[in-house]
Parts: C-alpha cells; sequence; structure tokens
C-alpha cells in the first residue's frame, strides 16, 4: 500500500505522532532501534553534563574525542 507516496509493505513499523508519521522497513528495523537506543543514551549524558554545567559545543554532536571517552564511562557507571 502506499502512505503519503510511501510504500508499505507487510512486516513494516509505522510510528506516529500528532505531527507525523514515518515508515521503517522491517529489513532494518532492529538496525534502526539499536541506533535509536544508543542515540537516546548519548542524548541522556549529553544533557546530564550540559546540566552540569559543560558547554554544548564539541559535546553534541560529539566532535570532541574526550566527550565520547567520558560517555563510555558513563555508560559502564550507569549501565547503559
Amino acid at each position: 500500500i502506499g502512505c503519503g507516496n510511501v510504500a508499505v509493505f507487510p512486516g513494516d513499523i509505522m510510528v506516529g505522532d500528532a505531527d507525523s508519521v514515518i515508515v521503517i522497513p522491517a529489513e532494518i528495523a532492529d538496525e534502526v532501534a539499536t541506533e535509536a537506543t544508543e542515540m537516546t543514551a548519548y542524548e541522556d549524558f549529553a544533557i546530564e553534563q550540559v546540566r552540569a554545567g559543560q558547554s554544548i559545543i564539541g559535546l553534541y554532536p560529539a566532535t570532541h574525542p574526550e566527550n565520547l571517552d567520558a560517555f563510555q564511562e558513563w555508560r559502564k557507571k550507569n549501565n547503559r
């Protein structure tokens, strides 16, 4: 079927809210879920760092390698 000029196949995942709907093809759903989990963890880390007074520059997006190192330590500490 089609929805908003996008092909939708059996098994595809559709997610929507009041603003929009997205279609995730079934064959990449696991990859998308893994990436979303990673992104959410990093965003939680970044929010915590900014609330602690760190500058957003180089933190989000993570362009400074030391932030990625700190994120890995944060993940271990927080079981994420």
